[in-house]
């Protein structure tokens, strides 16, 4: 029998290659992707039987100009300007999708906040810390990555904050 690489151990994304890379537990979750659904993190906390508290949409956004990442519920919406507190920044408003893609290298639905192209300033919303363990995108659609808050932080360097609104 073949031994497999890490890639292939791992998932095969840039997200779970960097995750097994710094020997942090994970679990990967994947399911059928519907591209009709509206919402891929309401997608993922369905298909996954989980709460929709528990799984984290990774947004990217441009503060004072610079490209940041923000980790928050999908059960909540962004706040721009929290997140513009949180890295000592003026103003805030989303990234070009297209900017987005490029920079972290995933695409939309997919963008994982481990393992990107370009390592941006990132922020997750300080909600995180109230769960055991958490769900991102692992790096591609219909597939998560299960992790402790502490895990993710660590690993991108993230500052914990207040930064969904309901």
């Amino acid at each position: 029998m073949a031994k497999k690489s890490k890639r292939q151990q791992a998932g095969g994304t840039p997200a779970t290659v960097a995750l097994a890379a710094a020997d942090v537990p994970f679990t990967l979750h994947a399911y059928a992707h519907d591209p009709a659904h509206p919402s891929y993190g309401e997608e993922a906390a369905e298909a996954l039987g989980v709460s929709p508290d528990r799984v984290f949409k990774t947004l990217v956004a441009e503060v004072d100009g610079e490209l940041t990442v923000a980790v928050v519920p999908v059960s909540g919406q962004l706040d721009l300007k929290a997140l513009a507190s949180a890295v000592g920044g003026k103003r805030a408003a989303m990234a070009d999708p297209a900017l987005a893609e490029r920079t972290t290298g995933y695409v939309r639905g997919g963008i994982s906040p481990l393992g990107q192209r370009k390592r941006l300033r990132t922020v997750v919303d300080a909600s995180a810390s109230a769960h055991p363990t958490i769900y991102v995108s692992a790096g591609r659609r219909a597939l998560e990555v299960e992790l402790t808050p502490t895990a993710l932080t660590t690993l991108t360097t993230a500052t914990l904050s207040p930064i969904t609104r309901p």
